[in-house]
């Protein structure tokens, strides 16, 4: 059995993963820890485990095989190194780091200290993007040209997002290194990484941090990815467009009900089955640790994803088509 500490509350997702792990049936929670001792302290008591106050002594605990971090992003690099080198395997939400070095080195701290790291890249593991990948790989789309990707809520708008997520100094931005991440990884998954991010966002709630944001992903190959996301939306469906020279294939998600068409050049349409996930991202970091599981795409993902994330926040800051290195 594997014993998982949860590494503070402040993310939305962490009563989530709380209850994924009491629930797996390779894992169980030990313990909590929260930079927030007050919030850390209601938790622990509501999940029947200890809340330790100090970081370091949860950290030195030989009991403690593993932890979660859902603790503030711009937090992330320090935490995760720290558990890295107290040899605890680690699940993180998403992003690994706000940078793209920041995200390398973690990579190669985890490596180095033999232990095993994933990031919550939720939707790589689920119907839409095995089946996705499984149809690109395919070239029943012909040649690429665009992939287009939208996810979008309107938790700024309707009160239920904790006000702390448009804080900058706890981000690390707004809606796109939150929400935005799933379109960037998804179209990184089905085309790669761009050689080039320009993005805007958009103010609509007056915050600090942007509410809705797009970015244009440029490949040097001619393929145009569109990344589109934000926390003001009333109503837009989950939605993945992937557009080629013989054909498109469009993915839609309402009421948690996904639909995936295949649209031919003559006019033809016809809907596709989707493929079964045969894991979750919980899985992928369990059965790994256990051995069980080859390591996947999930680090090399997430990498990418920071520094694709670094280019649109350097985009949209300076108004310029920003490299990436």
């Amino acid at each position: 059995m594997i014993r998982v500490a949860v590494l503070s509350y402040w993310h939305v997702h962490a009563e989530e993963y709380t209850e994924a792990f009491r629930n797996h049936p390779e894992t169980e929670i030990a313990a909590i820890w929260d930079e927030n001792a007050e919030r850390g302290a209601v938790y622990a008591e509501r999940y029947g485990v200890p809340f330790i106050r100090s970081l370091d002594e949860l950290l030195a605990r030989g009991d403690i095989d593993a932890v979660v971090v859902t603790a503030p992003t711009v937090k992330h690099d320090d935490i995760i190194k720290r558990a890295i080198q107290a040899k605890k395997h680690v699940f993180t939400e998403k992003v690994l780091s706000t940078s793209g070095s920041g995200a390398a080195e973690l990579a190669h701290q985890a490596r180095f200290h033999n232990v095993i790291l994933t990031v919550a890249l939720k939707r790589r593991y689920e119907s839409e993007g095995i089946t996705l990948e499984h149809f690109v790989k395919s070239g029943v789309v012909g040649r690429l040209t665009t992939i287009r990707v939208r996810l979008a809520h309107n938790g700024a708008i309707a009160g239920w997002l904790p006000e702390h997520f448009y804080s900058m100094k706890e981000c690390g931005g707004g809606a796109m290194i939150d929400l935005g991440c799933h379109p960037m990884y998804l179209i990184r998954l089905l085309v790669g990484i761009p050689q080039s991010v320009s993005a805007a966002y958009g103010y609509v709630t007056d915050r600090e941090v942007e509410d809705h944001a797009a970015a244009l992903l440029h490949y040097d190959n001619g393929v145009i990815g569109i990344a589109e996301t934000g926390f003001v939306t009333g109503g837009s469906p989950y939605t993945i467009e992937i557009h080629g020279t013989e054909a498109s294939l469009v993915y839609t998600m309402e009421n948690n009900v996904g639909k995936l068409m295949l649209r031919g050049a003559d006019g033809t349409s016809k809907q596709l089955d989707l493929l079964e996930p045969t894991g979750s991202m919980f899985d992928e970091w369990i059965y790994r640790i256990l051995g069980t599981k080859q390591e996947g795409d999930n680090m090399t993902l997430a990498i990418d994803l920071s520094r694709m994330m670094e280019a649109a926040n350097e985009s949209a800051r300076t108004r310029n088509v920003i490299h990436i290195q």
